[in-house]
This record gives C-alpha cells, structure tokens and sequence, in this order.
C-alpha cells in the first residue's frame, strides 16, 4: 500500500505545462516553448523564420536604419524612451563597446521587470544600463538626474508581449478583460471608461484617435447593451458589438472590414485610456531640452495621429531653430522586413538633430 508523504517546505509540485487539443497550440498560455525563448530556441527560430512573433517576445523594427542614424559612439550617453522587449536597448548597448550608458524608461511594471532581467542576464549590469519604470512624458526629470543625452529613441508601438497576452486586453483576436491599460495599476480600464462616457463623447474619441468611419453607429451600439444591462466588459464582447455594427456587409467583404474596425477601435480606446495623445505631446515638447548640442533623436510611430503629431513638432522646432536637421520624408521598413515581421508594415521612422547653438526660446 502506497502511502503519501507530506511535502516537506522546500519542496515543489510539479507543474504540467498546458495541454492543448490538435498538433499545435493556439491560445497565449499553451505555447509554452515560445514563451521560454531560452530553453526552446529552435522552436522561436521557426516561429520567427516563418514570419510570426513567438508569444511573449517582441522583435525589434527597423534596427539598422535606427542605428545607421544615431551614429553611437563608445562613451556616449543614451536613452531608449520606451523600453519595451529591450531588442533596441540590445543593440544600441551593443554600439557602447562597454562604455557610456543608456537609461532605459518603460511604464508596464510587468514586462519592464523581465526586461530588465532579460538583460542583465545578457551581461548589461547597473554601471551601462539603467532601467526606470517611469512614463516617457517625465525625461526632463530623467535629465535632471542623469544630464543631457546624445541620443535617444521612441518607439511609440505597443509591444508584443502586451497584445498576445489576453490578460492585458490589448487585442480583438483573444477573449479577456476589456482593459488596455499599459500599467494596470493606475487609470481605469477600457470597460469603464466605454461607461464613463456618453454617446456622443464615444463617437468623438473613436474619429479623433482612429478616424473610424463608423463612429457613431459602434458608439450608439455600446450604449445600447448598457441600456440592455449587458455592459461591454470584455475584448469578445466590443468585437461582437462591432461585428452587429457591420452585419449587413456583403460577405465578401464583412470579414476585412471587421478586422480594420476592430484595429481602430481598438486603438482609439488604447489611445484614451492611456492619454497617449498627451503623454507624446508632453514628451515632444521637453525633448530638445534634454538633448546635447548635436545629439540625435530617431522616433517610430505607428498610425497617422502619432506621425502628424511628430512631424508638426519636429518642423516647428526646425524652423525655430531648436533643430539643425530633420528627416523630410519619412523612412519606412524594408519590404523584406515587412515579409519577416508583418507587425513592421505600418511603421513610420522621423529623426531629427538638436541645433549646436541658438533656439532656445523655442524650448519649453
């Protein structure tokens, strides 16, 4: 007769990873092997070589052309405004040969930790790499500790840990908490702000941070559940309402329409809810104050508001001569790296070089 011994308090129970039905997993959690990039390496290799992003890793768009730009020396001193995977932070630690510094900012306490370890593990200890969980809109407060930068990037996407995890409520395509917050411990998530606002003030935030064609009908429709008692709490339950917004599409063309809907409205409530508009604007305005005569700063947006935002101010500040060069066009990501990282397709890259003297009552 078998008899069952208590655990002993250094003891463990094993953990069976997920099971998952037919040959391949398909929600976030079974994919066990990409989310151990360590231990299954051949299996994130294939992921990436067949153009996906493995689940929970985020690759880094447009290195060479960001790179090609800051022109980093040993020495220099640098900041990565939106840390995220840290795959940026990488290479540019990389161009510090061991000396310099780069400061690395990220407003998700969830994935700015395992970035962070991430790296360190990677050999980048306190002396060249310094991580803050902080909202890039506070540089100046950066600066005022650390000194002025030599160069300094923004990529303003969300990463990919963020919107495969359907914990966090980033994407239509997976079931879970409607909330979209990138530090879930401030703010209020999207599902409350869709109660919070009327109406009018929904078909609003929709055409201002998406432009979405149908602006009026999803909002009316949102109100309508709440009316019903059933408040839209969940990514499902706003894909639903969107897809009863667009159901009297042709076949042929209602699924693509769906999709494009969902990626706007999704987007406008990230937008909101995060007070991105904000945060960018806030950020543009102080970042010529905290760059060296001659430093450089290289921005990645993803969707037409970002970019309008970063080109006005960027040209403004050039004619003001706060700016002794900007980027006239804007670059773009190969057609071989759109192949590889369909996530790249909509990325937009401005740069832009501090003047060595004058334009300073352009700065604020």
């Amino acid at each position: 007769m078998n008899e069952h011994k208590p655990l002993q308090e250094n003891q463990t129970l094993h953990k069976r990873r997920p099971r998952y039905s037919g040959t391949h997993p398909r929600h976030f959690s079974e994919k066990y092997k990409e989310l151990n990039p360590e231990k299954y390496a051949d299996t994130v290799e294939k992921v990436i070589r067949k153009g996906g992003t493995p689940a929970g890793m985020h690759i880094p768009i447009m290195v060479k052309e960001i790179l090609d730009f800051l022109q980093i020396q040993p020495g220099q001193q640098g900041l990565d405004a939106t840390l995220g995977y840290g795959g940026h932070t990488r290479k540019m630690l990389e161009r510090l040969q061991g000396r310099g510094h780069i400061y690395g900012l990220d407003v998700d306490p969830i994935e700015s930790v395992k970035t962070k370890e991430r790296l360190r593990q990677a050999g980048y200890g306190e002396d060249i790499l310094t991580v803050k969980q902080m909202n890039f809109a506070e540089i100046d407060n950066v600066a005022a500790e650390t000194g002025k930068f030599d160069f300094i990037l923004a990529d303003l996407g969300v990463s990919s840990m963020q919107i495969d995890n359907p914990e966090r409520g980033f994407s239509y395509k997976s079931d879970g908490p409607l909330d979209l917050r990138l530090d879930p411990a401030h703010g209020i998530p999207a599902s409350e702000r869709l109660k919070e606002l009327t109406k009018e003030e929904l078909e609003g935030m929709f055409v201002e941070n998406a432009d979405e064609p149908c602006a009026a009908q999803i909002a009316a429709a949102v109100k309508k559940e709440e009316r019903k008692g059933h408040a839209v709490e969940t990514t499902t339950a706003l894909r639903h309402v969107i897809e009863g917004v667009l159901s009297g599409l042709p076949e042929k063309e209602k699924k693509e329409t769906v999709k494009k809907t969902c990626q706007r409205v999704f987007q406008a409530l990230r937008i909101d809810v995060n007070s991105e508009f904000e945060v960018l604007d806030a950020f543009l305005e102080k970042l010529p104050s905290v760059l060296k005569p001659g430093g450089r700063v290289a921005v990645l947006t993803f969707h037409s508001g970002e970019d309008r935002m970063v080109k006005k101010s960027f040209k403004r500040l050039a004619r003001e001569g706060v700016y002794q060069q900007i980027s006239t066009d804007v670059i773009r990501p190969s057609a071989e790296e759109c192949y590889q990282n369909g996530r790249a397709r909509s990325t937009k890259m401005r740069w832009a070089i501090r003047s060595h003297d004058g334009g300073e009552e352009g700065v604020r």
